[in-house]
Protein backbone atom coordinates (compact mmCIF):
# COMPACT_ATOMS: atom_id res chain seq x y z
CA UNK A 1 0.00 0.00 0.00
CA UNK A 2 1.69 2.85 -0.90
CA UNK A 3 0.65 6.26 1.62
CA UNK A 4 1.80 9.94 0.13
CA UNK A 5 2.09 12.67 2.84
CA UNK A 6 1.50 16.28 1.53
CA UNK A 7 2.97 18.92 3.68
CA UNK A 8 5.97 17.94 5.61
CA UNK A 9 5.33 19.54 8.77
CA UNK A 10 4.24 18.40 12.43
CA UNK A 11 1.31 16.34 11.26
CA UNK A 12 2.66 14.90 7.81
CA UNK A 13 6.46 14.03 9.18
CA UNK A 14 4.12 12.56 12.16
CA UNK A 15 2.01 10.65 9.46
CA UNK A 16 5.04 9.22 7.90
CA UNK A 17 6.68 7.89 10.60
CA UNK A 18 3.28 6.14 11.63
CA UNK A 19 2.48 4.85 8.27
CA UNK A 20 6.01 3.89 7.82
CA UNK A 21 5.64 1.66 11.01
CA UNK A 22 2.70 0.19 9.62
CA UNK A 23 4.26 -0.96 6.71
CA UNK A 24 2.89 1.30 4.38
CA UNK A 25 5.34 2.44 1.21
CA UNK A 26 5.74 6.31 2.51
CA UNK A 27 6.85 9.35 0.36
CA UNK A 28 5.92 12.73 1.48
CA UNK A 29 5.74 15.92 -0.82
CA UNK A 30 5.80 19.17 -0.02
CA UNK A 31 5.79 22.07 -2.08
CA UNK A 32 7.62 24.69 0.01
CA UNK A 33 11.31 24.12 1.79
CA UNK A 34 10.54 21.28 4.62
CA UNK A 35 12.35 22.61 7.54
CA UNK A 36 15.85 21.39 8.49
CA UNK A 37 14.10 19.63 11.85
CA UNK A 38 11.07 17.93 10.47
CA UNK A 39 13.96 16.58 7.45
CA UNK A 40 16.01 15.26 9.82
CA UNK A 41 13.76 13.07 11.06
CA UNK A 42 12.36 11.99 7.38
CA UNK A 43 16.41 11.09 6.70
CA UNK A 44 16.40 9.56 9.83
CA UNK A 45 13.68 7.19 9.19
CA UNK A 46 15.01 6.38 5.96
CA UNK A 47 11.43 7.91 4.17
CA UNK A 48 11.69 9.41 0.33
CA UNK A 49 10.80 13.03 0.08
CA UNK A 50 10.50 15.95 -2.12
CA UNK A 51 10.30 19.71 -1.88
CA UNK A 52 9.38 22.66 -3.40
CA UNK A 53 8.01 20.58 -5.74
CA UNK A 54 4.79 17.87 -5.82
CA UNK A 55 5.61 15.28 -8.93
CA UNK A 56 2.22 14.32 -9.77
CA UNK A 57 3.44 10.88 -10.89
CA UNK A 58 4.70 10.23 -7.56
CA UNK A 59 1.16 11.57 -5.84
CA UNK A 60 -1.22 9.64 -7.93
CA UNK A 61 0.27 6.24 -7.85
CA UNK A 62 -0.83 6.32 -3.77
CA UNK A 63 -3.45 4.40 -2.37
CA UNK A 64 -4.01 6.87 0.52
CA UNK A 65 -3.13 10.38 0.19
CA UNK A 66 -3.04 12.01 4.28
CA UNK A 67 -3.22 15.79 2.97
CA UNK A 68 -1.93 18.66 5.92
CA UNK A 69 -4.50 20.69 7.60
CA UNK A 70 -2.61 23.63 5.71
CA UNK A 71 -3.78 23.07 2.52
CA UNK A 72 -7.10 23.87 1.38
CA UNK A 73 -9.70 21.16 -0.37
CA UNK A 74 -9.30 23.81 -3.51
CA UNK A 75 -5.23 23.51 -4.11
CA UNK A 76 -5.66 21.67 -7.76
CA UNK A 77 -3.53 18.38 -6.53
CA UNK A 78 -6.52 17.92 -3.97
CA UNK A 79 -9.04 18.07 -6.48
CA UNK A 80 -6.93 16.20 -9.03
CA UNK A 81 -6.76 13.55 -6.43
CA UNK A 82 -10.18 12.65 -5.51
CA UNK A 83 -11.51 13.22 -9.16
CA UNK A 84 -9.34 10.06 -9.71
CA UNK A 85 -11.16 8.40 -6.46
CA UNK A 86 -8.05 8.77 -4.28
CA UNK A 87 -9.03 8.94 -0.63
CA UNK A 88 -7.54 12.04 0.59
CA UNK A 89 -7.68 12.23 4.57
CA UNK A 90 -6.52 13.68 7.66
CA UNK A 91 -3.96 13.12 9.90
CA UNK A 92 -6.53 12.24 12.85
CA UNK A 93 -8.40 9.67 10.38
CA UNK A 94 -5.20 7.97 9.69
CA UNK A 95 -4.06 7.76 13.54
CA UNK A 96 -7.44 6.84 14.89
CA UNK A 97 -7.12 3.37 13.02
CA UNK A 98 -4.15 2.58 15.29
CA UNK A 99 -4.66 3.42 18.96
CA UNK A 100 -6.66 1.25 21.28
CA UNK A 101 -6.49 4.55 23.60
CA UNK A 102 -9.85 6.82 24.67
CA UNK A 103 -9.85 9.77 22.52
CA UNK A 104 -11.22 13.24 24.32
CA UNK A 105 -11.30 15.34 20.93
CA UNK A 106 -11.90 18.59 21.91
CA UNK A 107 -13.08 22.05 19.16
CA UNK A 108 -14.13 25.32 19.20
CA UNK A 109 -13.69 28.66 17.10
CA UNK A 110 -11.42 30.22 20.85
CA UNK A 111 -11.03 28.53 23.90
CA UNK A 112 -9.68 24.92 22.33
CA UNK A 113 -6.35 25.67 23.12
CA UNK A 114 -6.83 26.25 27.18
CA UNK A 115 -9.71 23.49 27.70
CA UNK A 116 -6.94 20.87 25.92
CA UNK A 117 -4.24 22.00 27.94
CA UNK A 118 -6.46 22.39 31.39
CA UNK A 119 -7.94 18.44 30.02
CA UNK A 120 -4.82 17.06 30.23
CA UNK A 121 -3.32 18.62 33.09
CA UNK A 122 -5.90 17.21 35.25
CA UNK A 123 -5.70 13.83 33.86
CA UNK A 124 -2.10 14.10 34.97
CA UNK A 125 -3.24 15.12 38.18
CA UNK A 126 -5.25 12.15 38.16
CA UNK A 127 -2.30 9.69 37.46
CA UNK A 128 -3.91 8.54 34.16
CA UNK A 129 -1.13 7.61 30.94
CA UNK A 130 -2.53 10.49 28.79
CA UNK A 131 -1.07 12.47 25.82
CA UNK A 132 -1.45 15.62 24.23
CA UNK A 133 -1.63 16.16 20.41
CA UNK A 134 -3.68 17.22 17.50
CA UNK A 135 -3.47 21.10 16.80
CA UNK A 136 -1.03 21.78 19.81
CA UNK A 137 2.06 20.02 20.69
CA UNK A 138 3.11 17.02 18.95
CA UNK A 139 1.29 15.15 16.01
CA UNK A 140 -1.10 12.50 17.46
CA UNK A 141 0.16 10.06 14.75
CA UNK A 142 3.81 9.96 15.83
CA UNK A 143 2.49 9.93 19.57
CA UNK A 144 0.22 6.55 18.10
CA UNK A 145 3.80 5.32 16.77
CA UNK A 146 6.08 5.87 19.84
CA UNK A 147 3.90 5.81 23.19
CA UNK A 148 1.31 3.64 24.39
CA UNK A 149 -0.89 6.21 25.81
CA UNK A 150 -4.62 4.99 27.43
CA UNK A 151 -5.74 8.19 26.43
CA UNK A 152 -4.82 10.70 23.86
CA UNK A 153 -6.57 14.58 24.57
CA UNK A 154 -6.54 16.40 21.19
CA UNK A 155 -7.20 19.89 20.34
CA UNK A 156 -9.10 20.01 16.59
CA UNK A 157 -9.22 22.31 14.16
CA UNK A 158 -11.97 22.45 11.41
CA UNK A 159 -9.21 21.37 8.89
CA UNK A 160 -8.57 18.41 10.87
CA UNK A 161 -12.44 17.43 10.57
CA UNK A 162 -12.64 18.08 7.44
CA UNK A 163 -10.69 15.22 6.51
CA UNK A 164 -12.25 12.63 8.81
CA UNK A 165 -14.23 9.46 7.67
CA UNK A 166 -14.88 7.51 10.72
CA UNK A 167 -12.90 9.49 13.37
CA UNK A 168 -15.07 8.99 16.58
CA UNK A 169 -13.86 10.88 19.93
CA UNK A 170 -15.08 8.74 22.81
CA UNK A 171 -15.85 12.66 24.14
CA UNK A 172 -15.99 15.65 22.18
CA UNK A 173 -15.68 19.09 23.58
CA UNK A 174 -17.08 21.97 21.39
CA UNK A 175 -16.31 25.05 23.42
CA UNK A 176 -18.14 27.87 21.16
CA UNK A 177 -18.58 28.51 17.47
CA UNK A 178 -18.27 32.18 15.72
CA UNK A 179 -17.59 33.15 12.63
CA UNK A 180 -13.56 32.07 11.85
CA UNK A 181 -11.68 31.19 9.04
CA UNK A 182 -14.56 32.03 6.42
CA UNK A 183 -11.96 32.28 3.65
CA UNK A 184 -11.74 28.51 3.50
CA UNK A 185 -15.90 28.03 3.38
CA UNK A 186 -16.29 30.09 0.98
CA UNK A 187 -17.34 32.59 2.89
CA UNK A 188 -20.37 30.92 4.03
CA UNK A 189 -20.81 30.50 8.18
CA UNK A 190 -23.27 27.30 7.71
CA UNK A 191 -20.13 25.43 5.90
CA UNK A 192 -17.58 26.27 8.94
CA UNK A 193 -20.78 25.63 11.59
CA UNK A 194 -20.89 21.76 9.99
CA UNK A 195 -17.24 21.40 9.64
CA UNK A 196 -17.26 21.79 13.38
CA UNK A 197 -19.92 19.05 14.48
CA UNK A 198 -18.19 16.38 12.17
CA UNK A 199 -16.45 16.16 15.77
CA UNK A 200 -19.89 14.32 17.04
CA UNK A 201 -20.83 12.82 13.32
CA UNK A 202 -19.49 9.02 14.32
CA UNK A 203 -20.10 9.16 18.11
CA UNK A 204 -22.74 6.41 19.54
CA UNK A 205 -24.75 6.42 22.59
CA UNK A 206 -22.08 5.47 24.27
CA UNK A 207 -20.02 8.36 23.96
CA UNK A 208 -20.34 12.12 25.33
CA UNK A 209 -20.44 15.69 23.10
CA UNK A 210 -19.60 18.11 26.25
CA UNK A 211 -21.08 21.98 24.33
CA UNK A 212 -21.64 25.54 25.66
CA UNK A 213 -25.59 26.18 26.24
CA UNK A 214 -25.28 29.57 26.22
CA UNK A 215 -23.83 29.22 22.86
CA UNK A 216 -26.81 30.19 20.19
CA UNK A 217 -25.28 28.75 17.02
CA UNK A 218 -24.38 25.55 19.03
CA UNK A 219 -28.23 25.49 20.19
CA UNK A 220 -29.54 26.48 17.48
CA UNK A 221 -27.53 23.38 15.10
CA UNK A 222 -28.49 21.12 17.99
CA UNK A 223 -31.96 21.71 17.74
CA UNK A 224 -32.25 20.57 13.94
CA UNK A 225 -29.86 17.71 14.01
CA UNK A 226 -29.86 14.80 15.21
CA UNK A 227 -26.23 13.40 17.57
CA UNK A 228 -26.62 9.66 18.37
CA UNK A 229 -23.74 11.06 21.40
CA UNK A 230 -25.30 11.57 25.39
CA UNK A 231 -25.28 15.29 25.24
CA UNK A 232 -23.61 17.09 28.36
CA UNK A 233 -24.31 20.60 28.11
CA UNK A 234 -21.98 23.64 30.56
CA UNK A 235 -23.98 27.27 31.12
CA UNK A 236 -22.93 30.03 33.22
CA UNK A 237 -26.45 31.37 32.97
CA UNK A 238 -28.87 27.81 33.27
CA UNK A 239 -29.02 25.18 36.21
CA UNK A 240 -29.57 21.98 33.75
CA UNK A 241 -30.81 19.11 34.41
CA UNK A 242 -27.48 17.06 33.09
CA UNK A 243 -24.25 18.63 32.37
CA UNK A 244 -22.52 21.61 34.24
CA UNK A 245 -23.61 24.63 35.72
CA UNK A 246 -23.12 27.31 38.38
CA UNK A 247 -25.54 27.61 41.31
CA UNK A 248 -24.74 30.21 44.18
CA UNK A 249 -21.08 30.56 42.51
CA UNK A 250 -20.33 26.68 42.66
CA UNK A 251 -19.47 25.51 39.73
CA UNK A 252 -21.84 21.79 39.85
CA UNK A 253 -21.63 18.67 37.88
CA UNK A 254 -24.65 16.89 37.53
CA UNK A 255 -24.45 13.50 35.55
CA UNK A 256 -26.05 10.52 37.40
CA UNK A 257 -24.73 11.68 40.80
CA UNK A 258 -24.76 15.63 41.54
CA UNK A 259 -21.32 17.12 42.87
CA UNK A 260 -19.87 20.34 43.69
CA UNK A 261 -16.32 20.89 42.23
CA UNK A 262 -15.61 24.13 43.32
CA UNK A 263 -16.30 27.83 43.94
CA UNK A 264 -15.24 29.91 40.49
CA UNK A 265 -13.54 32.44 42.56
CA UNK A 266 -10.68 29.55 43.02
CA UNK A 267 -9.95 29.02 39.73
CA UNK A 268 -6.91 30.04 38.65
CA UNK A 269 -8.02 31.59 35.11
CA UNK A 270 -10.17 34.79 35.46
CA UNK A 271 -12.97 35.50 32.73
CA UNK A 272 -16.18 33.93 31.96
CA UNK A 273 -14.86 32.00 29.22
CA UNK A 274 -12.45 30.69 30.96
CA UNK A 275 -15.21 29.72 33.52
CA UNK A 276 -16.96 27.74 30.83
CA UNK A 277 -13.35 26.06 29.95
CA UNK A 278 -13.28 24.86 33.05
CA UNK A 279 -16.52 23.32 33.39
CA UNK A 280 -15.86 21.78 30.15
CA UNK A 281 -12.76 20.30 31.29
CA UNK A 282 -13.91 19.01 34.82
CA UNK A 283 -17.24 17.22 32.85
CA UNK A 284 -14.83 15.35 30.66
CA UNK A 285 -12.19 14.74 33.37
CA UNK A 286 -15.36 13.18 35.69
CA UNK A 287 -16.67 10.86 32.87
CA UNK A 288 -12.98 9.50 32.65
CA UNK A 289 -13.43 8.98 36.67
CA UNK A 290 -10.95 11.40 37.80
CA UNK A 291 -11.72 12.40 41.36
CA UNK A 292 -12.94 16.03 42.04
CA UNK A 293 -10.19 16.76 44.43
CA UNK A 294 -7.60 16.38 41.49
CA UNK A 295 -10.41 18.25 39.14
CA UNK A 296 -10.20 20.96 41.57
CA UNK A 297 -6.71 20.85 42.42
CA UNK A 298 -5.96 21.33 38.69
CA UNK A 299 -8.37 24.21 38.24
CA UNK A 300 -6.77 25.77 40.92
CA UNK A 301 -2.84 25.54 39.68
CA UNK A 302 -3.22 25.61 36.37
CA UNK A 303 -1.10 27.86 34.31
CA UNK A 304 -2.66 29.52 31.11
CA UNK A 305 -1.89 29.06 27.38
CA UNK A 306 1.21 31.38 26.23
CA UNK A 307 -0.27 34.44 23.90
CA UNK A 308 -3.83 33.97 25.56
CA UNK A 309 -4.48 36.80 27.95
CA UNK A 310 -0.78 36.42 28.78
CA UNK A 311 0.49 39.09 31.10
CA UNK A 312 3.51 40.15 30.45
CA UNK A 313 5.29 43.41 32.15
CA UNK A 314 4.31 46.33 34.27
CA UNK A 315 5.80 49.30 33.49
CA UNK A 316 5.59 53.09 34.66
CA UNK A 317 1.62 51.47 36.46
CA UNK A 318 1.08 50.17 32.62
CA UNK A 319 0.25 46.03 32.23
CA UNK A 320 1.23 44.77 28.95
CA UNK A 321 -0.54 41.88 27.49
CA UNK A 322 -0.30 39.59 24.99
CA UNK A 323 -3.25 38.23 23.73
CA UNK A 324 -1.49 37.00 20.07
CA UNK A 325 -3.50 34.00 19.71
CA UNK A 326 -6.62 36.06 19.24
CA UNK A 327 -6.93 35.41 15.61
CA UNK A 328 -11.02 36.33 15.02
CA UNK A 329 -13.24 38.95 16.61
CA UNK A 330 -14.89 36.56 18.97
CA UNK A 331 -11.29 35.79 21.09
CA UNK A 332 -10.49 39.50 20.90
CA UNK A 333 -14.37 40.23 22.54
CA UNK A 334 -13.42 37.78 25.43
CA UNK A 335 -9.85 39.57 25.85
CA UNK A 336 -11.90 43.20 25.89
CA UNK A 337 -14.80 42.18 28.08
CA UNK A 338 -12.16 40.71 30.83
CA UNK A 339 -10.33 44.58 30.54
CA UNK A 340 -10.69 46.09 33.51
CA UNK A 341 -8.71 49.54 33.28
CA UNK A 342 -8.74 51.75 30.18
CA UNK A 343 -6.87 50.40 27.39
CA UNK A 344 -4.44 50.79 24.50
CA UNK A 345 -5.70 47.73 21.81
CA UNK A 346 -3.33 47.07 18.98
CA UNK A 347 -5.35 45.11 16.46
CA UNK A 348 -4.88 43.95 13.01
CA UNK A 349 -3.29 42.10 10.49
CA UNK A 350 -4.41 38.91 7.77
CA UNK A 351 -8.47 39.50 8.09
CA UNK A 352 -10.62 36.62 7.63
CA UNK A 353 -13.72 38.35 6.43
CA UNK A 354 -14.27 40.35 9.89
CA UNK A 355 -17.22 41.99 11.20
CA UNK A 356 -15.89 44.57 14.13
CA UNK A 357 -19.40 45.34 14.42
CA UNK A 358 -19.54 42.99 17.71
CA UNK A 359 -16.81 44.74 19.40
CA UNK A 360 -18.18 48.10 19.15
CA UNK A 361 -19.84 48.41 22.71
CA UNK A 362 -16.93 47.06 24.09
CA UNK A 363 -14.51 49.76 22.49
CA UNK A 364 -16.98 52.29 23.49
CA UNK A 365 -16.38 51.65 27.07
CA UNK A 366 -12.65 50.91 27.26
CA UNK A 367 -10.83 51.27 24.85
CA UNK A 368 -9.30 54.96 24.32
CA UNK A 369 -6.82 54.33 21.78
CA UNK A 370 -6.31 51.79 18.78
CA UNK A 371 -3.11 51.02 17.70
CA UNK A 372 -3.52 49.00 14.23
CA UNK A 373 -0.76 46.51 13.74
CA UNK A 374 -0.68 44.91 9.48
CA UNK A 375 -0.93 46.14 6.27
CA UNK A 376 -4.02 46.74 5.88
CA UNK A 377 -5.90 48.26 8.05
CA UNK A 378 -8.77 50.25 6.27
CA UNK A 379 -11.75 48.36 7.96
CA UNK A 380 -10.23 49.03 11.50
CA UNK A 381 -9.82 52.23 10.96
CA UNK A 382 -13.69 53.09 9.12
CA UNK A 383 -15.64 50.92 11.82
CA UNK A 384 -13.71 52.72 15.12
CA UNK A 385 -12.99 56.10 13.93
CA UNK A 386 -15.91 57.96 15.18
CA UNK A 387 -15.80 55.88 18.78
CA UNK A 388 -12.01 56.24 19.42
CA UNK A 389 -10.35 59.70 19.42
CA UNK A 390 -6.71 58.17 18.31
CA UNK A 391 -6.20 55.77 15.88
CA UNK A 392 -2.44 55.39 14.90
CA UNK A 393 -1.09 52.77 11.86
CA UNK A 394 2.19 51.04 12.37
CA UNK A 395 4.04 48.47 10.53
CA UNK A 396 5.71 46.12 13.20
CA UNK A 397 5.21 45.06 16.67
CA UNK A 398 8.27 47.01 18.28
CA UNK A 399 7.16 50.20 16.68
CA UNK A 400 3.54 49.06 17.77
CA UNK A 401 4.56 49.16 21.83
CA UNK A 402 6.52 52.50 21.26
CA UNK A 403 3.38 53.83 20.18
CA UNK A 404 1.22 52.46 22.99
CA UNK A 405 4.08 53.33 25.49
CA UNK A 406 3.51 56.90 24.74
CA UNK A 407 -0.06 56.63 24.54
CA UNK A 408 -0.80 54.69 27.93
CA UNK A 409 -0.80 56.40 31.42
CA UNK A 410 -0.44 54.63 35.07
CA UNK A 411 -3.43 52.86 35.64
CA UNK A 412 -3.47 51.56 31.63
CA UNK A 413 -3.68 48.58 29.78
CA UNK A 414 -1.86 48.17 26.36
CA UNK A 415 -3.57 44.87 24.95
CA UNK A 416 -2.49 43.35 21.72
CA UNK A 417 -5.22 41.09 21.03
CA UNK A 418 -5.13 41.14 16.82
CA UNK A 419 -8.55 39.90 15.94
CA UNK A 420 -6.07 38.66 12.65
CA UNK A 421 -4.07 35.97 11.58
CA UNK A 422 -0.70 37.10 11.64
CA UNK A 423 0.70 36.47 8.24
CA UNK A 424 1.56 39.91 6.70
CA UNK A 425 4.01 40.85 9.26
CA UNK A 426 5.08 37.99 11.35
CA UNK A 427 5.60 34.02 10.64
CA UNK A 428 2.41 33.09 12.81
CA UNK A 429 0.96 34.08 16.01
CA UNK A 430 4.00 32.83 18.23
CA UNK A 431 6.52 34.97 16.46
CA UNK A 432 3.78 37.72 16.40
CA UNK A 433 3.38 37.47 20.12
CA UNK A 434 6.97 36.76 20.65
CA UNK A 435 7.83 40.14 18.81
CA UNK A 436 5.65 42.02 21.26
CA UNK A 437 6.91 40.69 24.51
CA UNK A 438 10.62 41.04 22.99
CA UNK A 439 9.21 45.35 22.35
CA UNK A 440 7.48 45.42 25.71
CA UNK A 441 10.99 44.01 27.36
CA UNK A 442 13.03 46.37 25.62
CA UNK A 443 11.53 49.37 26.83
Amino acid sequence: MKLVVLGAGESGVGTAILGKQKGYDVFVSDKGVIAEKYKKVLLNNDISFEEKKHTESKIFDADIVMKSPGIPDKVSIVKALKNKGIKVISEIEFASKYTKGIIVGITGSNGKTTTTMLVNHILKKGDLNVGMGGNIGESFAQQVAENNFDIHVLELSSFQLDGIECFAPHIAIITNISPDHLDRYDYMFENYINSKFRITENQTENDFLIYDYDDEVISNWLKNNKVKATLLPFSLETELKQGVFLKDNNIVIKYKTENIIMNKSTLALKGKHNTKNAMAAAMAASLLKVRKEAIRESLEDFEGAEHRLESVLKINGVQYINDSKATNVNATFYALDSMKTPTVWIVGGVDKGNDYLDLMPLVREKVKAIICLGLDNQKIVQTFCNVVDLIVETAGAEEAVKVAYKIAEKGDTVLLSPACASFDLFDNYEDRGNQFKQAVREL
